[in-house]
């Protein structure tokens, strides 16, 4: 019986051992393994030398904001009468970017007017009249006030009204505060955008640059990280300067910019606003503005199917009439809007109604 049983063990472990051995299965196996191991290898660098190829071809078509102001870019001999064509290769993929006209159905303004109209959602220029020249932009200069202090200050910072920040020429529009007067940022950015009040330009630069002087750098600098090579700014309100001047399109540029920040899209869509105030012998006052955008106080009308969400009035006798929107066709789908240097407000605003029934085609 014991005999029997070592022959049976043997003959199980005989039988055993040849199966594998014979069919070879193993090693087959691992070199099945090995194989796919070295495809599967070669598939992930294929995949990994695309997408660094992908990255590297996207960070070539993003603008470069590093390059320091080109101030010998602007024309200060006669700012009125260069074209400044803008450079191409420094525009992001996430902008508009056209030639300095481009023509739109029938659109024809008057020569001496610079103009712009711009697809945000397509990136695309769908007009433009001579947007890189070179005019005297007024109050729309207050967009980049607004803009720099967004990023600079509290809205709840308190701000004493100072004697500079009433010291300006006659007629200049004005919020009607006081010297001593203590008011809010946010206060003093409600009535720079909303009623365009000068005083408040002033006294915001003061409060986020320290001076003027140092805020109108601050302007430029941050004119430089747009790429608004056709602009030089000399003063945070826009009262004519020689050495003041933009081109539509970076009036583009800049509303843009002001444009991603809710703050200013909530201030620029309002019909009016009051200013609460602590006089100088502690007791309190209010003063009631208006809105310097006919469309927002309902004494103009959009074309049917276009809603205007707010944006930047300016006038003065050298910069005409000009007016820069952020408006919305049917679809909800949002468009720039500049007109600059329009001889009337009559003019201005027959000229946008023009480009904003254009938004829905």
């Amino acid at each position: 019986m014991k005999s029997t049983g070592e022959t049976t063990n043997t003959t199980e472990k005989e039988q055993k051992l040849p199966v594998t051995e014979k069919n070879g299965t193993a090693p087959e196996k691992t070199e099945h393994i090995l194989n796919r191991l070295i495809i599967g290898a070669g598939v992930c660098v294929a995949v990994i030398a695309v997408l660094i190829g992908v990255k590297l071809y996207r960070q070539d078509r993003q603008m470069d904001i590093t390059e320091p102001f080109a101030r010998s870019m602007v024309l200060a001999s006669d700012p009125l009468s260069a074209e400044k064509r803008f450079q191409a290769e420094t525009l992001s993929a996430d902008l508009c970017v056209g030639e300095t006209s481009v023509p739109l159905n029938d659109i024809s303004f008057s020569s001496q007017v610079k103009a712009g109209l711009f697809d945000l959602d397509h990136k695309k220029v769908l007009f433009a009249q001579n947007m890189y020249d070179q005019v005297y932009p007024a109050s729309i200069t207050k967009i980049m006030t607004a803009l720099l202090a967004m990023e600079y200050n509290q809205p709840d910072t308190q701000v004493t009204i100072t004697e500079k920040d009433l010291a300006l020429e006659d007629g200049s529009q004005m919020s009607g505060l006081a010297v001593g007067d203590t008011v809010t940022m946010d206060q003093l950015f409600h009535a720079l955008l909303i009623y365009s009040a000068n005083d408040a330009a002033m006294a915001i630069a003061r409060q986020v640059g320290g001076s003027v002087e140092n805020f109108v750098q601050m302007m430029n600098d941050k004119a430089a990280s747009l790429a608004m090579t056709g602009t030089h700014f000399a003063n945070p309100h826009g009262l004519h300067d020689e050495n003041h001047y933009t081109t539509a399109y970076d009036v583009y540029l800049m509303l843009y910019a002001a444009y991603q920040h809710t703050e200013f899209q909530n201030t620029m869509s309002m019909s009016s606003y009051t200013l609460n105030i602590t006089h100088a012998d502690g007791t309190a006052g209010t003063i009631y503005l208006s809105s310097t955008d006919k469309y927002l106080t309902g004494e103009k009308n959009a074309p049917e199917n276009v809603t205007v969400l707010g944006g930047k009035t300016g006038t003065t006798d050298e910069a005409g009439s000009c007016l820069a929107l952020v408006s919305q066709n049917a679809y909800g789908e949002p468009f720039i809007s500049v007109i600059l240097h329009a001889s009337t407000k009559v003019e201005l605003y027959e000229d946008m109604n023009t480009l904003l029934s254009n938004i829905n085609s």
